[in-house]
């Protein structure tokens, strides 16, 4: 047992004095003694990139984010690299829509799950366009949505939407 406290007590000197020397974890003992690597306390926050896996501590914006059972999904756009000619706002819709489901589903919800979605247009004229394909998406009713025109937005979208959304089952 005395080992076991020994060994703790190195491993939290030494965990304190690693961030000096640029390291983020440290390895600490756990109950059973045994060394593991601990994690930043996150609070319950588990960060995940668009295939649902934990995202790398170094993404400055993380795009699927849960907390006590909620998702939130950060705002994605189109990203059309053809010719502005070819850009329709139904296609930009259908490509970000489906980019929204895919992420829901790799935090674990479903669209049926997604509570609010804030809508940006880069011309409010293109809302009916929107609109018609959004709701194809939702054929058991909508979430709560905010619709908003915007200047621009970044990657040549015509459209970003971010979400949120409950985790099924919890």
């Amino acid at each position: 047992m005395n080992f076991i406290s020994t060994r703790r007590a190195f491993a939290a000197r030494l965990a304190s004095i690693l961030p000096v020397f640029g390291i983020a974890s440290a390895a600490v003992l756990s109950k059973n003694g045994f060394a593991q690597t601990s994690a930043p306390n996150t609070n319950g926050i588990r960060k995940l990139n668009d295939d649902g896996k934990p995202a790398s501590e170094k993404e400055v914006i993380t795009p699927i984010v849960e907390h006590n059972g909620v998702l939130y999904i950060a705002g994605i756009g189109a990203h059309d690299s053809r010719d502005s000619k070819e850009w329709t706002i139904d296609s930009h819709t259908t490509i970000v829509m489906d980019k929204i489901k895919k992420a829901v589903e790799a935090g674990g919800g479903s669209m049926d799950t997604v509570l609010q979605a804030n809508v940006f247009l880069v011309n409010i004229d293109h809302w009916d366009g929107m609109h018609k394909v959004f709701a194809t998406y939702f054929p058991h009713g909508g979430p709560a949505r905010t619709t908003v025109a915007v200047a621009a937005l970044p990657g040549n979208s015509l459209v970003e939407i971010n979400c949120i959304a409950a985790v099924a089952g919890k």
